[in-house]
């Protein structure tokens, strides 16, 4: 994983669940994954703080590859792939 956003993966869906706190972000993210294939990428964004330490677990519960994850003006921004 990279936590850097020098160079952000390609993206195949965006969720943005800013303004959100735990656990809509992570319930949202269940939903979204439901549609998608695996080896697609997921990109979320987050303004909840809980999100570091929830998204990089529900990647690691759920066999997702977290690609990216970082931080910008208060913004959190993860690039899942879909296991």
């Amino acid at each position: 994983m990279v936590d850097s956003a020098d160079s952000l993966p390609a993206c195949h869906a965006e969720l943005d669940t800013t303004g959100l706190y735990c656990p809509e972000p992570i319930m949202l993210m269940h939903n979204k994954v439901r549609d998608m294939q695996p080896g697609e990428v997921l990109k979320v964004i987050a303004s909840d703080p809980a999100t570091t330490r929830d998204v990089p677990k529900f990647c690691s519960f759920l066999g997702h590859e977290l690609l990216q994850q970082h931080e910008d003006g208060g913004r959190y921004f993860y690039f899942i792939r879909l296991g």
